[in-house]
């Protein structure tokens, strides 16, 4: 059986002999020096087949961890934390050992479960088939009640904002149309829930041709903003229309932001798994709006696309809950576009 690898990701190491303990510790003696050198770095214990190796050491030169793999000669300590990768394809005495240690107490879990429980964001170069077809990582998306519970407050808190808010749409709509020729509201079509397109409602923050030239990212202080505009974006008052997508079930309040199909295309070929990010509404703010600043670049879309996988895997009441202060902070501080 083929192994199934992390794809789009490609790595130098092929010439590298998986002997080169150097490179690859597979113990700590071996390692000593470079551990005293480093004393923040931890250790972190991995169980995988011989060739996810190189990929791995290639993730975690960006983590805190010096990583040890294969070490199945011992039974580890209760306060200790083994982690496995691609677990289909090691071999049965890893097999063995892991369970071995699940039955002295020792923590066992896979590796991209244990980075994201310290980073809170998905190191999404680790992902494969295997990942995303796991029967407990994703069953929030199966969860009928939990989508029905976050649709009935959907409704319920974009009704009560609608009203709260309904003196600033009313001053936002005069400016814009006192300041500049247009109209009030900005419609553009995104991607939303099973890639299906719908219609954006936004302020108008931009000059009525800012698109002549075609599509654009949005920048941070856009020149192409008026001046009404670029405070609303500041504010984030000009996706307030937005909260009519959500009463039409269009958007929910959290989720991944909706993107245009055509940067959606540009994205997907260089960020793995990109359009999985359809599989829940996209939302009027969510993780990756309150995590990561601003940004108009692949590399910003990657970070971001991190913090959005981790939110569908993780959602919850709670952590809808905890993005919404986190937004109103960002709101109160001006730190939007």
């Amino acid at each position: 059986m083929k192994e199934i690898g992390a794809e789009n990701f490609s790595t130098d190491f092929e010439d590298i002999s998986l002997e080169d303990s150097t490179k690859y510790p597979t113990s700590p003696a071996n390692h000593s020096q470079s551990l005293s050198s480093m004393p923040e770095l931890q250790p972190l214990y991995i169980v995988c087949p011989n060739s996810s190796i190189p990929l791995i050491t290639e993730v975690l030169q960006n983590y805190p961890y010096i990583p040890f793999f294969n070490q199945c000669e011992q039974i580890f300590k209760r306060q200790e934390t083994i982690t496995y990768y691609n677990a289909a394809y090691i071999d049965n005495l890893e097999r063995e050992f892991l369970l071995r240690n699940i039955e002295y107490g020792v923590t066992v879990m896979p590796l991209v479960d244990f980075l994201e429980s310290k980073n809170k964001y998905t190191e999404i170069s680790l992902l494969n088939g295997d990942y995303f077809l796991n029967k407990e990582a994703f069953s929030v998306l199966r969860n009928r009640a939990k989508i029905a519970t976050k649709r009935f407050f959907d409704i319920i808190y974009a009704s009560i904002l609608l009203t709260i808010l309904s003196p600033v749409m009313l001053v936002t709509a005069i400016a814009i149309r006192l300041e500049s020729k247009g109209s009030i509201f900005y419609r553009q079509k995104r991607v939303g829930l099973y890639n299906i397109e719908f219609e954006v409602i936004k302020f108008r923050s931009m000059t009525a041709n800012a698109e002549a030239n075609g599509a654009q990212w949005a920048q941070q202080n856009d020149p192409r903003a008026t001046k009404v505009g670029t405070f609303i974006r500041k504010t984030r008052i000009d996706e307030i229309p937005q909260l009519f997508n959500v009463l039409r079930g269009e958007m929910s309040l959290i989720g991944p932001r909706p993107e245009r199909a055509v940067f959606i295309k540009m994205l997907k070929t260089a960020i793995p798994y990109y359009e999985f990010r359809h599989v829940i509404k996209p939302g009027l703010t969510g993780w990756a709006q309150v995590k990561y600043p601003y940004g108009a670049s692949i590399e910003d879309g990657m970070w971001k696309h991190k913090y959005d996988m981790y939110y569908i895997k993780n959602q919850s009441f709670w952590f809808d809950f905890k993005i919404i202060l986190r937004t109103i902070r960002v709101v109160l501080a001006g730190l939007g576009r």
